[in-house]
């Protein structure tokens, strides 16, 4: 059975699976806390892979790229939930809190591990709603979510210079960026947004630095890895295309032997 996600209320999202699952490539936008309630989630982002195991909160960050496996446990089926932070809420409680910020957020994870006692009763909480025994109203909703905020500030204060830095994203350098996410099967304007760009701005940049297009570039890119894996590290295409970007099989198999004349078999 494939993975199901249900949204609760606005900012609340469940997810569960009953057998082992892959995720798509996803472009998280907006800051979140989530808690494992069962089975592990493992997320690859370009610092590397992250285990977030049963009954464990997590702060993820905002405008990164995310795949996931998710892993039910032996006993029972995967499920996790989500407190979306999003943008117009964090302004909406800055304001009326008087928050502000006092310095650049330094730390570069992606994922934050800050699991306690508070946190853990929060989002058991949130377990009637889950379990559909309960509804609940606008007015408690916009609480739980100002409830995450508070608990987030009170782990750690200097988490106000992460989640109230409401600039901008700069220019990031599109050589580097594209070298380390070329394999996240995403559209060209989500790759935009990523290194703080306008689309036409993004292909402009890319052209310049790249000298093709950018969906020529992913392409060819995507094949020199798989060329390399597979002649290399005795890979098989049918466990590393879908890691490569390539949506399906045959598609990955027509474009490796269009570009090297040879079969994966043959290399």
């Amino acid at each position: 059975m494939a993975a199901q996600s249900e949204i609760l209320f606005d900012k609340l999202v469940y997810s569960c699976a009953f057998e082992k699952h892959r995720g798509y490539e996803e472009f998280i936008p907006d800051h979140f806390l989530g808690f494992q309630l069962s089975g592990e989630t493992h997320a690859f982002h370009n610092q590397g892979k992250t285990i977030i195991k049963e009954n464990t909160v997590v702060l993820v960050r905002k405008n990164q790229l995310v795949r996931t496996i998710k892993y039910p446990s032996k006993n029972t089926k995967y499920q996790f939930i989500s407190i979306t932070l999003d943008k117009e809420t964090l302004q909406r409680y800055a304001a009326e809190n008087k928050v502000t910020t006092d310095d650049i957020f330094h730390d570069k994870q992606k994922i934050f591990f800050e699991s306690d006692a508070f946190f853990s009763n929060y989002f058991m909480s949130l377990t009637p709603y889950i379990d559909k025994t309960k509804t609940i109203s606008s007015n408690l909703a916009d609480l739980k979510v100002k409830e995450a905020i508070e608990l987030i500030l009170q782990s750690n204060p200097n988490f106000k210079n992460l989640l109230f830095d409401f600039s901008d994203p700069h220019k990031t350098d599109l050589k580097e960026f594209m070298n380390k996410n070329f394999i996240f099967n995403l559209s060209i304007d989500a790759f935009a947004k990523l290194t703080g760009r306008s689309l036409s701005g993004f292909k402009r940049d890319f052209q310049k630095t790249f000298h093709m297009p950018p969906k020529k570039w992913l392409k060819e890119k995507r094949l020199q890895e798989a060329y390399y894996l597979i002649k290399h590290k005795d890979k098989k295409p049918t466990d590393i295309y879908l890691d490569l970007g390539f949506e399906n099989l045959s598609h990955f198999y027509y474009s490796f032997k269009e570009k090297y004349g040879l079969t994966t078999s043959e290399i």
